[in-house]
């Protein structure tokens, strides 16, 4: 298991993810990713999350992957 931080940010604000979360491996941390994103998009917010991004670091810090909220929310139209 390896324990991964999920950070979320845009351009004028950061969420640092200080507990993180333990994953056996890469497709477990995106599906991780992926139901934060979701839950953050789901809350009853003023937040226009297009433009936010999830981090996905490891414990040294080294950014794994990146899932931005446009890939959960799906295309504008």
């Amino acid at each position: 298991m390896t324990q991964v931080y999920f950070h979320c940010s845009n351009t004028k604000k950061v969420f640092v993810d200080r507990r993180g979360a333990l994953v056996d491996d890469l497709v477990e941390a995106c599906d991780h990713a992926t139901r934060i994103v979701r839950s953050l998009i789901d809350e009853r917010s003023l937040e226009d999350w297009r433009d936010w991004a999830l981090h996905v670091s490891d414990e040294q810090g080294g950014e794994l992957f990146v899932v931005p909220f446009t890939f959960v929310l799906g295309k504008s139209h």
